[in-house]
């Protein structure tokens, strides 16, 4: 019934300032009775990092940013959500305005700058789910005025160790001046090294809590090497390719709001992604699964990314321009993709053609 009001009301919200449009959807969906999704195939159920998905489209950070609206998301029948970026203290990130629609790229451009609640408001609201059923990431990152930003990633594990499924060090938001410079390999392993120390020294009886990198589609392919080989070394749990692109593909149609500065997602980021993915999948050789992000807006886009080398899946802006009726299609044209190849897992098919899609120096 949600997706079918949130369908009817999509023009409506387009017409609007986008933040307040997404404030909109954040307060409906945060509302909305805690439906219990139909039951999902068995041959979309993944087995990643320790943990157990019914199928593997996600919700990825920067939609829920302050975890209001988590049961309401599930419901959407995604197979985990992720909330944040949520930083130690409140901050309200950049100056308006800071959220453009490019609508004939079905693109998005922020530079909104972490503005979130903070950890105890994000720890409360995740404390009073209880013991709901679903898997719940949380997406943690660094104030933009701290001295000691590895800190405040440290800060996130202690905060949120007993209501996380698993934890995304957000490194790679182009929004926070100097915090893509963690990207870096002595920076990394450093941020990596007291993250895990951290982690392992709060598991207590919640348990050891998968850690995952998330980077820029930005890198070079030296930078992309050293990234993995850190983060191989560390025996990250995994990575997510990829945040937003300070970049502008050629083909916009939208070019006055393409000037505007921030990141930019949706449909146009698509190839670039997906060729960091695949050229990250290659570099990993299995050494930990991988969350493909980035314009995916169909079945068909979805099984790319799983076969330039993501187990798991997460989207968010595509949701602007197809609703939320668009996990749903997905989730229908990966069942009906492997019952065309016979095949009664997407595990057969990760990275199968990562070796044509990676990107090449």
């Amino acid at each position: 019934m949600f997706s079918l009001l949130a369908s009817l009301a999509r023009p409506a919200l387009l017409a609007l300032d986008p933040e307040l449009g997404h404030r909109l959807a954040i307060r409906a969906l945060s509302m909305a009775s805690a439906a219990t999704p139909e039951p999902d195939a068995p041959a979309l159920s993944v087995r990643a990092f320790g943990l157990e998905f019914p199928n593997p489209v996600g919700l990825a950070a920067g939609f829920d940013k302050n975890a209001e609206a988590i049961e309401g998301a599930l419901g959407l029948g995604f197979g985990f959500v992720e909330v944040g970026t949520m930083t130690p203290r409140p901050q309200p990130g950049n100056s308006r305005p800071r959220l453009f629609r490019l609508v004939r790229d079905e693109a998005v451009i922020n530079r909104l700058g972490f503005n979130n609640e903070g950890h105890a408001a994000g720890v409360a609201r995740l404390r009073r789910r209880g013991g709901r059923p679903g898997v719940v990431g949380v997406n943690i990152g660094a104030n933009k005025d701290t001295e000691d930003r590895i800190s405040d990633y440290v800060a996130g594990i202690r905060a949120f160790a007993p209501h996380a499924a698993y934890f995304t060090v957000n490194i790679s938001s182009p929004n926070t001046p100097g915090l893509r410079d963690l990207q870096h390999a002595a920076a990394l392993d450093d941020l990596i090294a007291r993250v895990l120390d951290m982690r392992d020294a709060v598991a207590g009886e919640q348990g050891r809590r998968p850690v995952l990198i998330k980077i820029a589609p930005d890198l070079t392919l030296p930078e992309l090497d050293a990234v993995v080989s850190v983060a191989r070394r560390r025996s990250i749990d995994g990575l997510i390719v990829s945040n937003t692109t300070v970049t502008r593909p050629p083909g916009l149609v939208e070019t006055m709001v393409g000037q505007e500065a921030g990141g930019l997602s949706g449909k146009p980021l698509f190839p670039l992604a997906t060729a960091m993915l695949a050229a990250t999948y290659q570099r990993v050789e299995g050494a930990f699964p991988l969350i493909g992000v980035g314009g995916i807006d169909s079945a068909e886009t979805a099984w790319t990314k799983i076969t330039a080398g993501a187990t798991l899946l997460q989207l968010y802006t595509a949701l602007v321009y197809k609703g939320p009726g668009l996990v749903r299609d997905i989730k229908a044209g990966l069942r009906a993709r492997l019952a065309r190849e016979k095949l009664d897992s997407l595990s057969a098919v990760v990275g199968r053609n990562a070796a044509d899609l990676a990107l090449k120096a």
